[in-house]
């Protein structure tokens, strides 16, 4: 039997439609993609919705001109069907794709037990009878589930528009689904647990948002008997910020113990990498100050995906991927021995490194005033345009137009609520913001002794001055070089 042919004309549209559904969503290039299949043009308003409303219904209608010659895709040549296949997706993703988006907002306020999906048959229904068989269609469902999931979360956890902010979500939809979205669909949709992922940048630049972001959106397969995903995407990410813990309970809280296994351990204890779904993913913040030893045991869970409870004898196998973080210098880290090489190349399948505030303001100024209504909103609900104007007014005249933001969004985020208290920002101002060093440090110095303040009292400022402006235990401790207990002890006589 000679088998159907697709027109040159229709050859060109599907092989548009194929450029639109392997390009990355968050790259101008996709929106353009859309508008030539819509036959808008490229400078044209329009909104996104009505867009793909229109990209749907558009290449809906070339499929039912090409079924009417072969409604089975096996009719087609090689070089044909692959097209038509993905055109057949194309047009089912986008017609459930509202649906998708309502499922995973009411999946996120239900918490831990999946939801049943209600209108699952009918996505099977639309795949099954496109031409693909049951397996393939539970596949693809997981899929376009896991698209419109990551596309939620990169969306909302990394926002503002400035250049460095879209080459992130980028590189973070890149992150999820690889370079080759059609190598992903094929051979690495369920075992991503090889890729881990490395977060650099200094402090308040949002590392934990993106590895939420990563962590949420992986392939969960659905079950068709419960008519359910597997899990809830809310237990496929856990985290831990190692430096909260004391040395002695760091392995317990990443391995868990058994009973007995040390002082107070009365009961047996899941640790991180147990509660961890091999649909999921760990993230191991402030990766760079672990000691050596643990740096050595965690290899072996990258290398062996094995791991052991304290006082355990018995392994067990971990199954998701593994999100690290870190604000310190690796590669001087490296260099001195503090960071082990063969820990640093198992971690690093992917390096993200994350843009400050400071290089987005920068390149988009414009973008301060977006932040601003985020912060605002998260903290008051749709917050009114005077107050966001308001404070950017006060950040404008109380700070200057280089100010470098050393907290980054957090420093922004605590500035902004130290606005609405006491109507001013004065920003961290470094000694040499203010005049020469040398003479600043010698001023400074007179002035500290003409208070009388004893190594204790002058101390216990510093740390109260520094943990305002920086937020955390950890980054007062590096910045000080004392350790976190220290800092603890010093931030409580403030407070006394």
């Amino acid at each position: 039997m000679t088998k159907s042919m697709l027109s040159a004309t229709s050859r060109d549209f599907f092989r548009l439609v194929e450029a639109a559904a392997f390009a990355n969503p968050f790259s101008s290039i996709r929106d353009d993609f859309d508008r030539m299949i819509a036959g808008i043009d490229l400078k044209a308003p329009v909104k996104a919705d009505d867009l793909l409303k229109i990209v749907e219904e558009r290449v809906s209608r070339e499929l039912a001109i090409v079924r009417k010659k072969a409604a089975d895709l096996g009719a087609y040549p090689r070089e044909d069907e692959p097209l038509v296949r993905l055109a057949e997706l194309f047009v089912v993703f986008h017609r459930y794709a509202a649906q998708l988006d309502e499922l995973i907002e009411l999946q996120g306020r239900a918490g831990e037990k999946p939801l049943p999906v209600r209108f699952a048959r009918e996505v099977l229904h639309d795949l099954t009878n496109a031409g693909f068989d049951r397996e393939r269609a539970l596949r693809y469902f997981a899929i376009f589930y896991q698209l419109r999931r990551a596309y939620y979360f990169i969306s909302r956890e990394v926002m503002g528009n400035s250049p460095a902010m879209n080459r992130l979500r980028c590189e973070i939809w890149t992150n999820v689904f690889t370079l080759r979205s059609a190598w992903y669909d094929q051979y690495l949709f369920n075992r991503m647990e090889d890729f881990s992922t490395l977060l650099l940048g200094s402090t308040g630049v949002g590392k934990s948002s993106v590895a939420a972001a990563i962590g949420r959106s992986g392939f969960i397969p659905f079950k068709e008997k419960e008519s359910a995903f597997a899990e809830s995407f809310s237990v496929a990410f856990v985290a831990a910020n190692l430096t909260q813990f004391p040395d002695a309970l760091v392995e317990s809280e990443l391995f868990g113990h058994v009973r007995g296994a040390f002082t107070g351990a009365l009961q047996e204890r899941s640790g991180l990498f147990a509660r961890c779904s091999r649909h999921g993913a760990v993230f191991l913040d402030e990766i760079g100050d672990i000691p050596l030893t643990l740096q050595a045991k965690l290899l072996t869970v990258l290398q062996d995906r094995q791991f052991m409870p304290v006082g355990g004898n018995s392994a067990l196998r971990f199954d998701g991927r593994v999100i690290a973080a870190t604000n310190r210098p690796l590669d001087e880290l490296r260099a001195k021995g503090s960071f082990r090489d063969d820990f640093y190349y198992r971690l690093c399948s992917h390096v993200i490194r994350m843009p400050s505030l400071r290089e987005r303001l920068d390149e988009a100024p414009e973008e301060l005033e977006g932040l601003l209504a985020v912060i605002l909103s998260r903290m008051i609900g749709d917050a009114p345009a005077e107050m966001i104007s308001e404070v950017g007014g006060v950040l404008a005249r109380d700070l200057p137009p280089d100010y470098h933001w050393p907290g980054n969004v957090r420093e922004l985020e605590q500035a902004t609520r130290r606005i609405l208290l006491t109507g001013t920002y004065q920003g961290e101002r470094r000694i040499g913001d203010l005049v020469g060093a040398e003479e600043a440090r010698t001023a400074g110095l007179k002035v500290l002794a003409g208070q009388g303040l004893s190594s204790d009292e002058l101390l216990s400022a510093y740390c109260s001055l520094l943990y305002e402006e920086l937020g955390s235990y950890e980054e007062v401790a590096r910045r000080t070089k004392l350790d976190r207990r220290t800092v603890k002890k010093y931030l409580t006589m403030v407070s006394r």
